[in-house]
């Protein structure tokens, strides 16, 4: 029943920019870290960014100082602005969240987006 779904891909232009939103719902008690991922053409799938609940935030060298994580916790929502894009972050991005199902179980539990396109080009 759990589930994260991302939206806000697209087609964009080199220096341009994108927000891409995910959203968990579904039996949780609680979201912990959720994360961003990315995964190009040939390549491996590489973290992209990462948050905790306290909205403590880290970043790939590659994006930083361009892309900004954030999250609403009320709404078990996590965000992606994207700016000053390049065609090397042309990719299928992923959202991840690391999660409590109850407040009588203490296990953490990982779920993943299907993934939403994002295409710079000119």
């Amino acid at each position: 029943q759990v589930q994260l779904v991302e939206s806000g891909g697209g087609l964009v232009q080199p220096g341009g920019s994108l927000r891409l939103s995910c959203a968990a719902s579904g039996s949780i008690f609680r979201v912990n870290v959720m994360g961003w991922y990315r995964h190009a053409p040939g390549k491996e799938r590489d973290l992209v960014a990462t948050i905790t609940r306290g909205g403590y935030t880290s970043y790939a060298d590659s994006v930083k100082g361009r892309f900004t994580i954030s999250r609403d916790n009320a709404k078990n929502t996590m965000y992606l602005q994207m700016n000053s894009l390049k065609p090397e972050d042309t990719a299928v991005y992923y959202c991840n969240a690391d999660y409590l199902r109850s407040a009588w179980d203490d296990r953490t539990l990982e779920v993943w987006g299907q993934g939403t396109l994002v295409t710079v080009s000119s």
